[in-house]
């Protein structure tokens, strides 16, 4: 897949791929932008740690996934109303 507004994938990172995944991976979501809700499509888990309630998204690749591009827009968009 080449470079784009949806999809840029940077194998010269030092931590590329920060997730293991086959096929394409997608760094345009390097941060992701759903870290913030508990209701992402992902699959991100809670953990405690020093008393509070942490999302760990380590096992999570939905982001970097390509075909995903649409729905975490999507997802964005919601959060906006």
């Amino acid at each position: 897949m080449d470079n784009s507004c949806k999809f840029f994938e940077n194998r010269e990172c030092e931590y590329f791929p920060c997730h293991k995944l086959d096929g394409d991976f997608n760094c345009l979501f390097c941060y992701c932008p759903m870290y913030q809700y508990e209701d992402c499509p992902g699959t991100g888990t809670y953990v405690e740690k020093d008393g509070r309630r942490v999302k760990v998204c380590t096992d999570c690749d939905f982001p970097h996934k390509p075909e995903n591009y649409g729905e975490v827009i999507e997802f964005l968009r919601s959060k906006r109303k």
